[in-house]
């Protein structure tokens, strides 16, 4: 199935952002009182073809964005490599390991949704399995209308604290990987933007 034929979860971005009243650019903590209001606006998603929504900015796609923090409180970091699907971010450094959340089929709630994409991601990605879902912690949001990617998308971003030894690539030709203290971090021009924006906050 061609990537573009994926059922995908997203949100008519007017609902989201109840028209514009909540619309931000960059990283809100999940305690933002516009945060709370985007999260109980996530329950009315709407599954879509993914083809039909990458450029169609009513819609929010939902993207899971995973902060991986390891014992010694680095975060990893990772290149997306020319092998990688989107080719507009190759080049570029991430922290977030995730990707668009496909359709489940018995999901109760939009809280069963992400876990279970941000769960199959971690593991397609860097072979961690989440047990336990309060091992996601969600964090806040992340959006950047500023460029032709993010206009159709919202990170959901969690942090999800991991052994180091528990973490591999799967995808050596798309992902490299390593592990970063904040305070080693300087140039975030290197990062795709949502990575920077949430560095930014971070730091």
């Amino acid at each position: 199935m061609s990537k573009f034929d994926e059922q995908i979860t997203v949100v008519l971005r007017e609902r989201l952002f109840q028209n514009e009243k909540y619309a931000f650019n960059g990283f809100i903590a999940k305690d933002d009182a516009k945060s709370l209001e985007i999260y109980r606006a996530l329950a009315d998603y709407e599954i879509k073809r993914r083809g039909d929504m990458e450029e169609d900015p009513s819609y929010k796609q939902l993207i899971s964005y995973c902060l991986l923090e390891n014992e010694d409180n680095e975060l990893l970091v990772y290149e997306r490599l020319s092998g990688g699907g989107e080719a507009r971010l190759h080049g570029q450094s991430s922290i977030g390991v995730g990707g668009h959340m496909n359709e489940v089929s018995n999901a109760q709630t939009i809280e069963d949704v992400i876990k279970e994409n941000a769960s199959r991601e971690l593991e397609e990605e860097v072979g961690f399995t989440i047990e336990q879902p309060e091992q996601l912690q969600h964090i806040g949001f992340i959006n950047d209308d500023q460029n032709e990617v993010g206009r159709v998308h919202i990170g959901v971003v969690f942090k999800v604290k991991v052994n180091r030894d528990k973490v591999e690539v799967k995808e050596t030709d798309t992902l490299k990987i390593e592990w970063q203290s904040l305070d080693d971090i300087h140039d975030l021009q290197n990062y795709e933007s949502w990575s920077s924006l949430i560095l930014e906050a971070l730091k």
